[in-house]
Protein backbone atom coordinates (compact mmCIF):
# COMPACT_ATOMS: atom_id res chain seq x y z
CA UNK A 1 0.00 0.00 0.00
CA UNK A 2 1.40 3.38 -1.11
CA UNK A 3 -0.70 6.86 -0.14
CA UNK A 4 -0.28 7.18 -4.23
CA UNK A 5 -2.65 4.02 -4.00
CA UNK A 6 -4.85 4.31 -0.91
CA UNK A 7 -8.90 3.40 -1.47
CA UNK A 8 -10.26 5.63 -0.25
CA UNK A 9 -13.77 3.86 -0.42
CA UNK A 10 -12.23 1.26 1.66
CA UNK A 11 -10.87 3.32 4.73
CA UNK A 12 -14.36 5.30 4.65
CA UNK A 13 -15.83 1.86 5.24
CA UNK A 14 -13.58 0.45 7.70
CA UNK A 15 -13.47 3.78 10.07
CA UNK A 16 -17.56 4.05 9.68
CA UNK A 17 -17.35 0.61 11.56
CA UNK A 18 -14.52 1.23 14.01
CA UNK A 19 -16.29 4.40 15.12
CA UNK A 20 -19.91 2.94 15.24
CA UNK A 21 -21.27 1.72 18.58
CA UNK A 22 -21.80 -1.58 17.45
CA UNK A 23 -20.14 -3.52 14.82
CA UNK A 24 -21.28 -5.67 11.64
CA UNK A 25 -21.81 -9.60 12.56
CA UNK A 26 -18.26 -11.69 11.51
CA UNK A 27 -15.50 -10.44 9.91
CA UNK A 28 -15.09 -6.38 8.54
CA UNK A 29 -12.06 -7.83 6.15
CA UNK A 30 -13.84 -8.24 2.64
CA UNK A 31 -9.94 -9.08 1.20
CA UNK A 32 -6.51 -8.74 1.71
CA UNK A 33 -6.71 -4.79 0.06
CA UNK A 34 -9.25 -3.67 3.08
CA UNK A 35 -5.99 -4.91 5.43
CA UNK A 36 -3.50 -3.78 3.35
CA UNK A 37 -4.84 -0.54 3.30
CA UNK A 38 -5.92 -0.43 7.25
CA UNK A 39 -2.08 -1.32 7.65
CA UNK A 40 -0.46 0.95 6.52
CA UNK A 41 -2.19 3.85 7.75
CA UNK A 42 -4.52 3.66 10.67
CA UNK A 43 -2.92 0.30 11.61
CA UNK A 44 0.49 2.22 11.93
CA UNK A 45 -1.46 4.76 13.95
CA UNK A 46 -1.73 1.99 16.61
CA UNK A 47 1.90 1.00 16.10
CA UNK A 48 2.79 4.15 17.32
CA UNK A 49 0.71 3.73 20.36
CA UNK A 50 2.64 0.07 20.83
CA UNK A 51 5.98 1.63 20.32
CA UNK A 52 5.25 3.96 23.37
CA UNK A 53 3.92 0.90 25.60
CA UNK A 54 7.53 -1.29 24.34
CA UNK A 55 9.66 1.60 24.97
CA UNK A 56 8.35 2.94 28.24
CA UNK A 57 8.70 -1.35 29.45
CA UNK A 58 12.00 -0.97 28.62
CA UNK A 59 13.02 2.17 30.00
CA UNK A 60 11.25 0.54 33.38
CA UNK A 61 13.61 -2.66 32.96
CA UNK A 62 11.19 -5.32 31.80
CA UNK A 63 11.43 -7.61 29.09
CA UNK A 64 9.57 -10.81 28.63
CA UNK A 65 11.75 -13.43 29.90
CA UNK A 66 9.00 -16.16 30.42
CA UNK A 67 7.67 -16.51 27.47
CA UNK A 68 8.52 -19.27 24.41
CA UNK A 69 5.83 -17.85 22.44
CA UNK A 70 3.82 -14.90 21.09
CA UNK A 71 0.09 -15.16 20.93
CA UNK A 72 -1.64 -12.39 18.99
CA UNK A 73 -5.30 -12.74 19.89
CA UNK A 74 -7.47 -11.24 17.47
CA UNK A 75 -4.46 -10.22 15.35
CA UNK A 76 -5.93 -8.49 12.33
CA UNK A 77 -3.32 -6.88 10.26
CA UNK A 78 -1.29 -8.06 12.70
CA UNK A 79 0.27 -4.72 13.79
CA UNK A 80 0.83 -5.52 17.70
CA UNK A 81 2.87 -8.65 17.02
CA UNK A 82 5.18 -7.06 14.79
CA UNK A 83 5.69 -4.42 16.86
CA UNK A 84 6.66 -7.15 20.01
CA UNK A 85 9.22 -9.11 17.67
CA UNK A 86 11.00 -6.16 16.69
CA UNK A 87 11.70 -4.67 20.21
CA UNK A 88 12.65 -8.39 20.99
CA UNK A 89 14.01 -9.73 18.07
CA UNK A 90 14.93 -13.59 18.13
CA UNK A 91 13.21 -13.91 21.46
CA UNK A 92 10.41 -15.89 20.46
CA UNK A 93 10.87 -19.22 18.81
CA UNK A 94 6.61 -18.96 17.98
CA UNK A 95 3.85 -16.88 17.21
CA UNK A 96 0.77 -17.73 17.55
CA UNK A 97 -2.14 -15.72 15.35
CA UNK A 98 -5.78 -16.04 16.37
CA UNK A 99 -8.68 -13.96 14.42
CA UNK A 100 -12.03 -14.67 13.37
CA UNK A 101 -11.22 -13.84 10.34
CA UNK A 102 -9.36 -16.08 8.09
CA UNK A 103 -7.83 -13.55 5.65
CA UNK A 104 -6.61 -11.06 8.90
CA UNK A 105 -4.64 -14.57 10.04
CA UNK A 106 -3.18 -15.08 6.31
CA UNK A 107 -2.43 -11.49 6.33
CA UNK A 108 -0.71 -11.26 9.78
CA UNK A 109 1.31 -14.41 8.84
CA UNK A 110 2.69 -12.98 5.33
CA UNK A 111 3.70 -9.78 7.59
CA UNK A 112 5.37 -11.42 10.02
CA UNK A 113 7.34 -13.46 7.59
CA UNK A 114 8.83 -10.55 6.36
CA UNK A 115 10.05 -9.65 9.29
CA UNK A 116 11.26 -12.87 10.85
CA UNK A 117 11.42 -15.40 7.92
CA UNK A 118 12.97 -18.26 10.62
CA UNK A 119 10.13 -18.11 12.57
CA UNK A 120 7.54 -20.85 13.26
CA UNK A 121 4.12 -19.45 12.72
CA UNK A 122 0.64 -21.58 13.79
CA UNK A 123 -2.22 -20.39 13.31
CA UNK A 124 -4.45 -20.88 16.44
CA UNK A 125 -8.01 -21.15 17.57
CA UNK A 126 -9.18 -18.33 20.06
CA UNK A 127 -9.70 -20.85 22.24
CA UNK A 128 -6.91 -23.18 22.30
CA UNK A 129 -4.12 -21.65 24.11
CA UNK A 130 -0.79 -22.56 23.18
CA UNK A 131 0.97 -25.81 24.99
CA UNK A 132 4.07 -23.84 25.39
CA UNK A 133 4.40 -20.72 27.60
CA UNK A 134 3.44 -17.38 26.17
CA UNK A 135 3.36 -13.84 25.99
CA UNK A 136 -0.14 -12.67 25.09
CA UNK A 137 -0.50 -9.40 23.09
CA UNK A 138 -4.06 -8.12 22.31
CA UNK A 139 -4.59 -4.96 20.82
CA UNK A 140 -7.82 -3.27 20.03
CA UNK A 141 -10.60 -5.89 20.27
CA UNK A 142 -12.58 -5.34 23.61
CA UNK A 143 -15.33 -3.27 22.51
CA UNK A 144 -16.09 -5.65 19.00
CA UNK A 145 -16.50 -8.86 21.25
CA UNK A 146 -19.94 -10.47 22.86
CA UNK A 147 -19.58 -11.47 25.66
CA UNK A 148 -17.93 -15.21 25.10
CA UNK A 149 -15.30 -14.19 23.06
CA UNK A 150 -14.62 -12.08 25.84
CA UNK A 151 -14.27 -14.66 28.25
CA UNK A 152 -12.42 -16.54 25.79
CA UNK A 153 -9.92 -13.80 26.16
CA UNK A 154 -10.04 -13.50 29.37
CA UNK A 155 -9.22 -16.92 29.93
CA UNK A 156 -6.06 -17.54 27.32
CA UNK A 157 -5.12 -14.11 29.64
CA UNK A 158 -5.36 -16.05 32.74
CA UNK A 159 -3.27 -18.54 31.39
CA UNK A 160 -0.50 -16.43 29.80
CA UNK A 161 3.11 -16.30 31.50
CA UNK A 162 2.75 -12.44 30.35
CA UNK A 163 0.29 -10.30 28.98
CA UNK A 164 0.54 -7.03 26.90
CA UNK A 165 -3.04 -5.40 26.40
CA UNK A 166 -3.30 -2.31 24.20
CA UNK A 167 -6.70 -0.60 23.80
CA UNK A 168 -8.13 2.97 22.56
CA UNK A 169 -8.02 5.62 25.63
CA UNK A 170 -11.56 6.31 25.59
CA UNK A 171 -13.47 6.59 29.33
CA UNK A 172 -15.08 3.27 28.58
CA UNK A 173 -11.95 1.46 27.10
CA UNK A 174 -9.95 2.17 30.08
CA UNK A 175 -12.60 1.76 32.34
CA UNK A 176 -12.52 -1.77 30.74
CA UNK A 177 -8.80 -2.10 31.17
CA UNK A 178 -9.34 -1.23 35.01
CA UNK A 179 -11.32 -4.05 35.22
CA UNK A 180 -9.57 -6.82 33.17
CA UNK A 181 -6.51 -5.49 35.57
CA UNK A 182 -8.38 -6.51 38.45
CA UNK A 183 -9.52 -9.60 37.64
CA UNK A 184 -5.97 -11.51 36.11
CA UNK A 185 -4.28 -9.75 39.31
CA UNK A 186 -7.07 -12.02 40.98
CA UNK A 187 -5.52 -15.05 38.64
CA UNK A 188 -1.99 -14.47 40.01
CA UNK A 189 -0.76 -12.21 37.23
CA UNK A 190 1.37 -9.32 38.84
CA UNK A 191 1.36 -5.18 37.43
CA UNK A 192 4.12 -4.15 35.61
CA UNK A 193 2.41 -1.00 33.78
CA UNK A 194 0.67 1.33 33.78
CA UNK A 195 0.70 1.43 37.43
CA UNK A 196 4.00 1.80 40.09
CA UNK A 197 2.29 -0.50 42.69
CA UNK A 198 0.53 -3.57 43.09
CA UNK A 199 -2.83 -1.98 44.96
CA UNK A 200 -6.03 -1.69 44.02
CA UNK A 201 -6.63 0.51 41.14
CA UNK A 202 -7.25 4.01 42.47
CA UNK A 203 -9.63 4.90 39.63
CA UNK A 204 -11.88 2.37 40.94
CA UNK A 205 -12.36 3.36 44.03
CA UNK A 206 -16.46 5.80 44.70
CA UNK A 207 -15.65 8.90 43.40
CA UNK A 208 -13.21 8.36 40.90
CA UNK A 209 -15.70 7.42 38.00
CA UNK A 210 -15.32 10.37 35.88
CA UNK A 211 -12.06 9.47 35.23
CA UNK A 212 -9.89 7.16 33.29
CA UNK A 213 -6.22 5.99 33.25
CA UNK A 214 -5.08 7.08 29.87
CA UNK A 215 -1.87 8.26 28.33
CA UNK A 216 -0.76 9.80 24.60
CA UNK A 217 1.89 8.45 22.16
CA UNK A 218 3.86 10.56 20.26
CA UNK A 219 4.66 9.57 16.31
CA UNK A 220 7.76 9.73 14.68
CA UNK A 221 8.82 13.56 14.47
CA UNK A 222 9.30 12.60 10.69
CA UNK A 223 5.60 12.08 10.44
CA UNK A 224 4.77 15.86 10.84
CA UNK A 225 6.89 16.63 7.75
CA UNK A 226 5.79 14.07 5.53
CA UNK A 227 3.39 15.53 2.98
CA UNK A 228 1.43 12.70 2.61
CA UNK A 229 0.87 11.82 6.04
CA UNK A 230 -0.37 15.39 6.43
CA UNK A 231 -2.82 15.15 3.59
CA UNK A 232 -4.06 11.85 4.52
CA UNK A 233 -4.62 13.06 9.01
CA UNK A 234 -7.13 16.07 6.50
CA UNK A 235 -8.55 13.66 4.92
CA UNK A 236 -9.59 10.95 7.60
CA UNK A 237 -10.38 13.97 10.13
CA UNK A 238 -7.54 12.33 12.57
CA UNK A 239 -5.29 14.15 14.51
CA UNK A 240 -1.73 13.40 13.73
CA UNK A 241 -0.99 14.90 17.51
CA UNK A 242 -3.27 13.12 19.50
CA UNK A 243 -2.85 9.33 20.20
CA UNK A 244 -4.86 8.44 23.01
CA UNK A 245 -4.45 5.19 24.41
CA UNK A 246 -4.85 2.85 27.58
CA UNK A 247 -2.36 -0.45 28.14
CA UNK A 248 -1.88 -3.29 30.89
CA UNK A 249 1.51 -5.23 31.17
CA UNK A 250 1.36 -7.85 33.49
CA UNK A 251 3.66 -10.83 34.55
CA UNK A 252 3.85 -14.12 36.10
CA UNK A 253 7.10 -12.47 37.91
CA UNK A 254 7.77 -9.91 39.73
CA UNK A 255 8.42 -6.61 38.34
CA UNK A 256 11.81 -4.81 38.43
CA UNK A 257 12.30 -3.30 42.42
CA UNK A 258 12.38 0.16 42.79
CA UNK A 259 15.38 2.01 43.99
CA UNK A 260 15.91 2.19 48.06
CA UNK A 261 15.59 5.28 49.59
CA UNK A 262 13.30 7.17 46.76
CA UNK A 263 10.45 9.38 46.68
CA UNK A 264 7.15 7.32 45.50
CA UNK A 265 7.25 6.79 41.61
CA UNK A 266 4.06 8.10 40.37
CA UNK A 267 2.22 8.24 36.80
CA UNK A 268 0.38 11.26 35.40
CA UNK A 269 -2.90 10.23 33.54
CA UNK A 270 -3.68 11.88 30.96
CA UNK A 271 -1.78 15.08 30.25
CA UNK A 272 -1.18 18.08 33.38
CA UNK A 273 -3.01 21.18 33.15
CA UNK A 274 -0.54 24.19 32.37
CA UNK A 275 -1.75 27.88 33.88
CA UNK A 276 0.11 30.88 34.53
CA UNK A 277 2.54 29.82 37.44
CA UNK A 278 1.47 26.39 38.34
CA UNK A 279 0.48 23.41 36.87
CA UNK A 280 -2.02 20.76 37.93
CA UNK A 281 -2.35 17.24 37.32
CA UNK A 282 -3.76 13.68 38.24
CA UNK A 283 -0.96 11.41 39.98
CA UNK A 284 -1.64 7.63 40.81
CA UNK A 285 0.37 5.41 43.11
CA UNK A 286 0.07 3.66 45.88
CA UNK A 287 -1.75 5.60 47.78
CA UNK A 288 -4.41 6.13 45.45
CA UNK A 289 -5.15 8.88 42.92
CA UNK A 290 -4.27 12.54 44.11
CA UNK A 291 -4.97 15.41 41.89
CA UNK A 292 -2.14 17.42 43.27
CA UNK A 293 -0.61 21.27 42.30
CA UNK A 294 3.04 21.95 41.07
CA UNK A 295 4.47 25.27 41.27
CA UNK A 296 6.20 26.51 37.86
CA UNK A 297 9.42 26.91 40.26
CA UNK A 298 9.02 23.70 41.31
CA UNK A 299 7.83 21.78 38.49
CA UNK A 300 11.48 23.39 36.79
CA UNK A 301 12.21 21.80 33.17
CA UNK A 302 8.85 19.32 33.62
CA UNK A 303 7.14 22.97 33.01
CA UNK A 304 8.42 23.99 29.90
CA UNK A 305 7.57 20.13 28.46
CA UNK A 306 4.39 20.29 30.23
CA UNK A 307 3.60 23.22 28.34
CA UNK A 308 4.17 21.96 25.19
CA UNK A 309 2.51 18.51 25.60
CA UNK A 310 5.36 16.50 26.28
CA UNK A 311 6.97 14.73 29.03
CA UNK A 312 7.25 11.39 30.42
CA UNK A 313 4.31 9.92 32.19
CA UNK A 314 6.51 8.78 35.85
CA UNK A 315 7.67 11.00 38.14
CA UNK A 316 9.34 11.19 41.63
CA UNK A 317 7.18 12.86 43.88
CA UNK A 318 6.83 14.73 47.23
CA UNK A 319 3.55 16.60 48.54
CA UNK A 320 4.15 19.50 50.83
CA UNK A 321 3.27 18.26 54.40
CA UNK A 322 1.15 21.53 55.45
CA UNK A 323 -0.19 21.51 51.92
CA UNK A 324 -0.64 17.80 50.94
CA UNK A 325 -2.21 18.77 47.68
CA UNK A 326 0.73 20.85 46.50
CA UNK A 327 3.84 19.44 45.39
CA UNK A 328 7.09 20.03 47.24
CA UNK A 329 9.37 18.28 45.08
CA UNK A 330 9.29 16.47 41.78
CA UNK A 331 11.75 14.65 39.32
CA UNK A 332 11.13 12.70 36.20
CA UNK A 333 11.71 9.29 35.86
CA UNK A 334 15.09 9.14 33.38
CA UNK A 335 14.31 8.69 29.68
CA UNK A 336 15.17 5.43 27.80
CA UNK A 337 18.25 7.41 26.25
CA UNK A 338 19.32 8.71 30.54
CA UNK A 339 19.15 5.15 31.78
CA UNK A 340 21.01 4.10 28.58
CA UNK A 341 23.90 6.71 28.59
CA UNK A 342 24.11 5.68 32.52
CA UNK A 343 24.82 1.55 31.84
CA UNK A 344 23.49 -1.20 30.86
CA UNK A 345 19.71 -1.24 31.41
CA UNK A 346 19.66 -4.71 32.89
CA UNK A 347 22.43 -3.72 35.92
CA UNK A 348 20.22 -0.90 36.91
CA UNK A 349 17.32 -0.84 40.06
CA UNK A 350 15.07 1.32 38.17
CA UNK A 351 11.09 0.74 39.27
Amino acid sequence: MTFETLDWARLDRLRGLFLGERFEAGPYWRDPDDLAAYDGTFGERIGWKWDAVLRELTQRGWKPSGANALWDWGCGSGVASRRVLAQWPGRFSQLHLSDHSALAVEFSEHRARELAPSLVIHRTDAMTPPHDSYLLCVSHVWNELPAAARENLMAAARHATAVLWVEPGTHASSRAVQQIRANLVGAGLQVVAPCTHQETCGLLKSGNERHWCHHFAEPPPAVFADSEWVRFARRAGVDLRSLPYAFLALDRQPPPAPAANQDPLRRVLGRPEVFKGFARAQFCGATGVDELEVPQRVAGPNYKDWSKQRGGPLYRVATDSSRPQRVARIEAHPTLDEITAAGPLDDRAEG
